[in-house]
């Protein structure tokens, strides 16, 4: 008995190894997704410093918007 993988898991395996390969790249295609509207493809591929980041640019965006408006 082989121990294949599912085709599932396969995929989920290569998208680890790509993101570990090419970080910037990834974080293009998932910025490219999500102005499609995938955000769970976005938040998938981001790491807790990506959405870190996002989070921030959100809460400063609002600061200002209250600020001067």
């Amino acid at each position: 008995m082989t121990n294949q993988e599912s085709p599932q898991r396969e995929r989920e395996r290569l998208a680890r190894e790509e993101l570990k390969n090419n970080p910037t790249g990834t974080m293009k295609d998932a910025y490219d997704r999500s102005t499609i509207g995938n955000l769970g493809e976005l938040v998938s591929t981001l790491e807790w410093k990506g959405i870190g980041i996002i989070i921030l640019i959100i809460l400063m965006g609002i600061a200002v918007k209250s600020i001067f408006f």
